[in-house]
């Protein structure tokens, strides 16, 4: 990952203040990535959308539902990433340290 994008995954477009809304800032290269594997990702629900529509056997959708739930997880994977790399290391830097309960809460809704 090159330098620029390590600094542009995300941040606070103000300080953190009751209600403010926090933004990610991805770089353009990481956000057509992440487009392209959720159209891929829209893309695999249409088919086993289709397949249940032409009552494929069970066991081939099946199969195709694991594959979507990998794509899935390959995208939280890069989020995560970028996410730990920037703006849970800034706002530790900045002594707000609720961000690790925050990411406790989002690790273990991504592991269930």
């Amino acid at each position: 990952m090159i330098e620029q994008e390590k600094t542009e995954h995300c941040h606070s477009t103000e300080p953190e203040q009751q209600g403010a809304e926090r933004k990610s800032h991805h770089s353009d290269k990481m956000k057509s990535n992440l487009v392209s594997r959720l159209n891929r990702i829209e893309g695999q629900i249409r088919g086993v959308k289709a397949m249940i529509e032409k009552d494929t056997y069970c066991d081939d959708v099946l199969n195709q539902i694991a594959a979507v739930q990998s794509a899935l997880n390959g995208v939280g994977k890069l989020l995560l990433e970028g996410h730990l790399k920037s703006c849970v290391i800034e706002r530790i830097q900045a002594g707000e340290s609720e961000v690790i309960d925050e990411l406790l809460v989002t690790v273990n809704k991504l592991m269930k």
